[in-house]
């Protein structure tokens, strides 16, 4: 059975220097803001840059854990639920005058707020050795200053809580595995050979987080159906292009098989979900550690792949 792994990629080390932050460690951490413009939050020669006193929410995730009696005692537990979390993240915020502190808070103010408006912001925590971990944030509170005899002049920090709707930490780096078809050959030339229409994929994908992830697969034609099973559950999906109004997959063209939230759409955007075999489609999830995989892809010729992506997740930064 032949493996494949993600190719290793080596991101760049940042260049604001490593801070020790409380339940981090050292490391540099910027917010980037729904724009995409980065805020680094660890540079102290910058205008604004993170108090370490009081950081919190950088651990574990937290989990509601429901348990049922038992008739000899004690509990026996039933089911394990991650929670949303906040994260507690001091700033202090200068400026060389007046004007300039009063606009270095404004535009902070903005950058955290408007993802009430315009969807998530991500904060980061980098590594000295270059790697770095993420997580997706709302502002939920705390940009007030701290109402102190000198404070709001030139100078003031605010103690922002931010609001994680997913608990967990992902990899910046995506990790990714490619299967592609090679070239079909002439059953008679040079002597008989047999070359299938379809692409069978046997894979062992390496998930080195610390909780399962939910991947995305995408098909590149021709193909006329594809089916994606996990050999270790046997959960499977079947998606069948000739069962949606797209019809075959022909050269060049693409869809892509979302698993959270469940969603299939073609290269174009259109709505493809109908072709899933449902009841019994499982668009199942990668756990950490190793899992074997296969695909394939009926009518298949040169050209036809299948490409996985997804994000390692972490309990912490």
């Amino acid at each position: 059975m032949p493996i494949i792994t993600a190719p290793v990629i080596t991101p760049e080390i940042p260049e604001t220097p490593p801070v020790e932050i409380p339940e981090i460690g050292y490391a540099s951490v910027t917010y980037v803001d729904p724009t995409g413009t980065r805020w680094p939050m660890t540079d102290l020669s910058a205008s604004w840059y993170t108090l370490a006193e009081n950081v919190s929410g950088m651990g574990a995730a937290p989990y509601t854990l429901t348990a049922d009696p038992h008739p000899r005692g004690g509990s026996r537990l039933r089911h394990v639920q991650p929670q949303s979390r906040d994260i507690v993240w001091p700033v202090f915020v200068k400026g060389i005058d007046h004007m300039a502190f009063t606009k270095n808070w404004r535009d902070l103010a903005r950058a955290f707020t408007r993802t009430l408006r315009e969807g998530p912001g991500w904060l980061e925590v980098a590594r000295p050795d270059g790697s770095a971990r993420r997580i997706a944030v709302y502002y939920n509170g705390g940009w007030d200053g701290r109402g102190q005899t000198a404070t709001g002049i030139n100078w003031d920090s605010a103690v922002l809580t931010l609001w994680c709707e997913d608990p967990y930490w992902q990899d910046v780096q995506a990790q990714t595995v490619h299967r592609e078809s090679g070239s079909q050959v002439d059953y008679l030339a040079p002597y008989p050979s047999v070359s299938s229409s379809q692409v069978l994929g046997a894979t062992t994908v390496d998930n080195g987080g610390d909780v399962d992830v939910w991947p995305t697969w995408t098909v590149t034609g021709p193909a006329t159906s594809i089916t994606f099973t996990r050999e270790d559950t046997g959960e499977a999906f079947t998606l069948d292009m000739l069962a949606t109004a797209h019809g075959a997959l022909l050269s060049g063209q693409t869809v892509t098989i979302s698993t959270d939230p469940p969603r299939v759409r073609s290269g174009t955007g259109e709505v493809l979900t109908p072709g899933l075999n449902y009841p019994d489609a499982v668009l199942w999830s990668i756990p950490p550690g190793r899992t074997p995989v296969t695909f394939l892809l009926a009518g298949a010729e040169s050209g036809s792949a299948v490409d996985l992506t997804f994000y390692p997740r972490y309990e912490t930064a």
